[in-house]
């Protein structure tokens, strides 16, 4: 279960720096337009975004990371419950 977990923050970490390599390889801010793109980003890395004050890439990606991580151990937990139930029919 800890390497699934620990995929799951290498996926945080992944998406933290997709993100970055997307906003710094477009011409315009894509962001700012809002849209599907700006949805797209609040739903995978929403601790970066939630934050008023500013971070740097380094924070986003260790909470993002830590975020992953905290839903791999939710969805994990959650996955082993129910197939142990269904093992034990």
């Amino acid at each position: 279960m800890k390497s699934r977990i620990a995929i799951w923050a290498a996926a945080g970490a992944l998406v933290v720096v997709f993100w970055r390599l997307y906003i710094s390889t477009t011409h315009s801010n894509p962001l700012a337009a809002g849209g599907a793109v700006w949805a797209f980003l609040c739903v995978t890395c929403p601790i970066g975004l939630a934050s008023h004050h500013p971070m740097t890439f380094y924070q986003v990606l260790i909470t993002n990371a830590a975020t992953y991580a905290l839903v791999g151990v939710l969805v994990e937990t959650t996955r082993r419950c129910f197939k142990a139930r269904s093992v034990s029919n």
